[in-house]
């Protein structure tokens, strides 16, 4: 084969390649956008948050506060799906 001959074939080859793919996208049908669902209802105020939220403000202080103690025992057993076990105190015998 020819040089020129090739060179032919290859540009038969890209235009065919060309006007299907035109084809293609000229038939394809366009899906409209759907909008987004918005929240039915505005959630609750969760008392576990605002105890989040109370115990962040009070910085390294929250390590020694009981009531933060068990804030962060409810969230780690929320998030990790578990029942939620009571925390009691432990007393030291001395």
């Amino acid at each position: 084969m020819e040089g020129k001959t090739l060179a032919r074939i290859g540009a038969i080859v890209f235009v065919a390649f060309a006007i299907t793919a035109t084809v293609i996208q000229m038939t394809r049908k366009d899906e409209p956008v759907r909008p987004g669902s918005a929240p039915a209802l505005a959630p609750s105020v969760d008392p576990l948050r605002a105890a989040q939220r109370r115990c962040q403000q009070m910085g390294e202080a929250a390590a020694n506060d009981p009531e933060c103690l068990r804030t962060w025992a409810e969230t780690r057993d929320r998030f990790l799906g578990r029942t939620p076990t009571p925390v009691t105190p432990q007393s030291s015998e001395d």
